[in-house]
């Protein structure tokens, strides 16, 4: 669905790469974990600690990669299209090897992982039919894909793309589509993914103290996080 449709803002946009590289330098300082990581960490169903190799997607300045470490993943491969954000995860520390790439065609070999993950990504995809496709090839049997990002809910009633603050005060939007929930559910069982567990994260207290101008959506859903399962 174009964001367009919903945009309150009217910032210029840039595409991915141009809006990740430029950001860069702040992102760690405006991405809260509340829009992710907390919502990683209410999942059930995947068994972190229990994983072989994880495949970080779209793993950004390897915020991702350190959360799965600190839970007891062994292995991690990272995978971004962005050179300054893979320099940013190499200088972290937390993955085994850093790939520039696209998600939705890595070139890595067929059933490899256990460990899928993505987040914050899906909203930069016109069309997630392609993620959830090379994901279930590269993914292992038995293998669990989470994917977690912004609420289709939130993207439409707040009018805000992603987006951040450049070098020169200028607010930049970087490339937004809406995927409705519906969205990823067609795209994941058309190819090959079974439902594991599906969560919401709603506008709260902590969300409001990080930022008093959200009290307008508290109880809105902010967050969805998705894990898939590819079967034997």
């Amino acid at each position: 669905m174009e964001f367009e449709n919903f945009d309150s803002r009217g910032y210029r946009t840039v595409d991915v790469r141009t809006g990740y590289g430029e950001w860069v330098s702040t992102y760690e300082d405006t991405v809260r974990d509340e829009m992710d990581i907390a919502v990683l960490d209410d999942l059930t169903v995947p068994q972190w600690s229990r994983t072989t190799r994880a495949l970080d997607l779209g793993c950004g300045t390897g915020r991702t990669g350190a959360w799965l470490r600190r839970h007891g993943v062994p292995a991690i491969d990272g995978i971004d299209l962005t050179p300054e954000m893979l320099a940013a995860a190499r200088a972290r520390g937390a993955h085994d090897t850093l790939l520039e790439g696209d998600v939705t065609d890595t070139g890595l070999p067929d059933d490899t992982y256990d460990l899928l993950i993505a987040s914050l990504i899906d909203e930069h995809l016109p069309n997630l039919t392609p993620l959830y496709r090379e994901a279930f090839r590269v993914a292992a049997p038995n293998a669990h894909f989470a994917l977690v990002g912004l609420h289709p809910h939130f993207i439409m009633a707040s009018g805000m793309p992603t987006h951040f603050t450049n070098a020169a005060g200028e607010s930049i939007a970087i490339s937004t589509t809406v995927h409705l929930i519906s969205d990823h559910l067609t795209a994941a069982l058309s190819t090959g993914w079974h439902l594991a567990e599906l969560g919401e994260a709603v506008v709260d207290d902590r969300w409001i103290t990080l930022k008093p101008k959200w009290s307008k959506y508290r109880n809105h859903p902010v967050s969805a996080a998705y894990v898939f399962h590819k079967e034997k």
